[in-house]
């Protein structure tokens, strides 16, 4: 009779990329799950528009602005600017569901989602390639419908 742990033996070997890469994800998740997400700093000069996301009270956005924030980031990544543009200048967002008011924390979701890709890219010397971010991204996408799941 097997074993519980000859499952174990029968894996193959996980990539260190993959791992890395779930990991990542699984990081970012954990910072999402509170809000804001958080920030070494926020300069005023660059960012100042952010303010009052950090100096009012401010409701959790509801998970569709997390998954419009996925969508930018991934955008931006790709460098896909006219798709990008044009979500923000003909408010698709509230084509999917957000409000007038959640643009602000949609914009600063997919900001600090988009640093948080391009800062793993600069901390690992450009190992983790844009297109392993484009796969964090969806890890990170499917941690989250995972966890509104449970909560719900």
């Amino acid at each position: 009779m097997p074993s519980r742990w000859d499952r174990l033996f029968d894996l193959k070997p996980v990539p260190l990329m993959d791992h890395f890469v779930e990991e990542v994800a699984k990081l970012l998740a954990q910072d999402l799950q509170k809000w804001p997400p958080p920030v070494e700093e926020v300069d005023l000069d660059t960012g100042g528009h952010f303010a009052p996301l950090f100096t009012e009270p401010h409701p959790r956005p509801a998970p569709v602005v997390y998954t419009e924030a996925l969508r930018l980031t991934r955008w931006e990544l790709m460098h896909e600017t006219d798709a990008f543009d044009d979500y923000m200048r003909n408010k698709r967002y509230l084509e999917r569901g957000l409000a007038p008011e959640d643009r602000l924390s949609l914009l600063f979701l997919a900001r600090w989602l988009t640093e948080q890709m391009l800062s793993l890219g600069e901390a690992t010397e450009g190992r983790v390639k844009r297109k392993q971010m484009q796969i964090c991204l969806d890890k990170l996408e499917t941690k989250l419908r995972l966890a509104q799941g449970a909560q719900a």
